[in-house]
């Protein structure tokens, strides 16, 4: 799971594989495998980030 910041501050945990797009119109916005939107304060370029070191986490624990 991903940390982000909705508008309000609140910090919700996301699943990094059920995201499907990350949009900037002008608030970010994800939309998730299931079609459900999230507005966010985090950028798309930290969300990318926070994604790959996620995914290196992952296969460093699978790898162990």
């Amino acid at each position: 799971m991903i940390e982000l910041r909705r508008l309000n501050s609140e910090i919700v945990y996301v699943n990094p594989d059920l995201i499907r797009m990350v949009e900037e119109k002008p608030d970010i916005t994800l939309t998730f495998t299931s079609g459900e939107k999230l507005v966010v304060q985090n950028s798309p370029k930290e969300i990318i980030t926070k994604i790959i070191e996620f995914r290196k986490s992952y296969q460093r624990d699978i790898k162990e």
